[in-house]
């Protein structure tokens, strides 16, 4: 019976055995249901098999584990987050695979979290867990003022307005061509030929990468931001330091390349690395590895992650509420306002982590210094004290754009408005070519507490 209930949880989501498709007079079925069994279970603790069996209502508060990533792979986080935000909207977990921690669910206590850094600082890490050993690589999105300032500011130029207005042209080129290339009436997996490949296209422009090799940063970002200590993922630890060590190395080569063009006098470009090679604060960041290899995973990671699930989010939205899509249709003006309703709806970065720098009193629980407090932005995103029907999708909601997905203060994406550009003109250019975007079965979810994505989208493509 803990067989097959826990084959039917990780298949159909704690739904039941019918939704699951597994027969319990079948051994061919439950041999299928024992593989879905052992996959659910790692990474997992072995009581949640029983626990995540039993209606959210039925937990004790102690019981909810926001953590576990088996929640986000199957899409079933809602309810937990719904009771949180009610009931205990500071909420203490004291075991977890990543040890104690603190979740902040309602929008207004997760601002004032965001904003106060002197009280919950980003250092040393914003994930629950930590990185493998030997790659704690020192991200300035990790950092405090005023270090994360002056590391930040040697490479937001390349996101400057005058610079976006400039990659509109290149992006618009880019979305067309692969729009154009796609099978129409034919079904094929929306995040690998759409979401993949424009988002590897665009990070291989920002930091001059190699055009044909473009893929790689997609992929070395998958390994690296997804370990199963950090974030609950499933990369083998080996998977991840080759990753590191290929980023390293191709990074490195890239840095003394454009060193050595610029040193022959070769006219500055507008990539991240000829901007951190040309600030007083970077110039030299090649010569400290792991704020060099940190500096650049995280933009990578940051230009991948976000940009790259709302792409496959906002398919899967429009298909979820399919009067909106009809509603964009005859009116695609709305196209802009709906990219906010995709962030917020999406939030493809479920949280960010903080730590107490001092004791502190937040809605009314006692935080001690060097406790984990953890912004989960995508409960936020979903907080009826701030958004109206907040599980529905609405192209035109009123406040959209009062989403947290890009986080807010001092640590706020940088590159928030390029996923803005890069999202409004591929909705822009699939409105002019096809009449839907179907989905034919539900998404692969990434198995991560910290990135909402998906491995895998199948879709089919109808003419206008």
């Amino acid at each position: 019976l803990v067989l097959v209930s826990g084959a039917a949880n990780a298949a159909g989501g704690g739904e039941g055995l019918e939704h699951a498709n597994i027969n319990v007079h079948d051994t061919a079925s439950l041999q299928r249901g024992a593989a879905l069994y052992v996959n659910y279970c790692q990474g997992c603790h072995s009581t949640d098999l029983l626990r995540y069996n039993r209606l959210v209502e039925d937990l004790d508060l102690t019981e909810i584990d926001t953590s576990n990533p088996f929640l986000w792979r199957q899409g079933k986080w809602e309810s937990y987050f719904r009771r949180l935000r009610d009931e205990a909207p500071v909420h203490f977990r004291a075991e977890s695979p990543f040890g104690p921690f603190w979740s902040v669910t309602r929008y207004d206590d997760i601002v004032a979290v965001d904003k106060d850094f002197e009280t919950c600082s980003a250092e040393p890490h914003i994930v629950l867990g930590s990185p493998p050993e030997g790659l704690d690589i020192e991200m300035f999105i990790a950092l405090d003022p005023p270090r994360h300032d002056e590391r930040r500011a040697a490479v937001q130029d390349v996101v400057a307005p005058k610079n976006l207005e400039e990659m509109e042209t290149l992006i618009r080129a880019r979305v067309a061509e692969v729009l154009d290339s796609l099978p129409v009436g034919e079904p094929f997996d929306w995040v690998s030929q759409v979401s993949i490949e424009l988002t590897s296209r665009m990070l291989a422009t920002l930091l001059d990468f190699p055009y044909d090799q473009r893929r790689k940063l997609a992929e070395w970002t998958d390994l690296m931001a997804g370990s199963a200590g950090a974030t609950g993922g499933t990369p083998d630890i080996d998977e991840t330091y080759r990753a590191a060590a290929e980023v390293a190395r191709a990074f490195s080569e890239l840095w003394h390349d454009k060193a050595a063009r610029l040193a022959a006098g070769e006219e500055p470009g507008y990539d991240l690395i000829t901007l951190m090679q040309l600030s007083e604060d970077s110039k030299d960041i090649i010569e400290r590895p792991m704020e060099f290899l940190g500096d650049l995973t995280l933009l990578v990671v940051g230009g991948n992650d976000t940009t790259r699930n709302s792409m496959s989010g906002g398919v899967l939205a429009l298909n979820q509420f399919p009067d909106q899509f009809d509603r964009l249709r005859a009116e695609p003006s709305l196209v802009p306002k709906m990219i906010h309703e995709v962030l917020r709806w999406q939030t493809p970065l479920a949280y960010m982590r903080r730590v107490a720098a001092k004791d502190t009193v937040l809605n009314g629980q006692f935080i001690r210094k060097g406790d984990k407090v953890v912004m989960w932005y995508a409960a936020a995103n979903r907080d009826e004290r701030r958004f109206e029907d907040p599980d529905a999708f609405v192209i035109d909601r009123r406040n959209a754009r009062h989403h947290l997905a890009f986080g807010i203060g001092t640590h706020r994406c940088m590159g928030s408005r390029l996923a803005e550009l890069q999202l409004r003109i591929l909705w822009e250019e699939i409105m002019q070519r096809f009449s839907r975007v179907e989905v034919l079965a539900e998404p692969e979810r990434v198995r991560s507490n910290f990135v909402r994505g998906y491995t895998s989208l199948p879709v089919r493509l109808h003419p206008l």
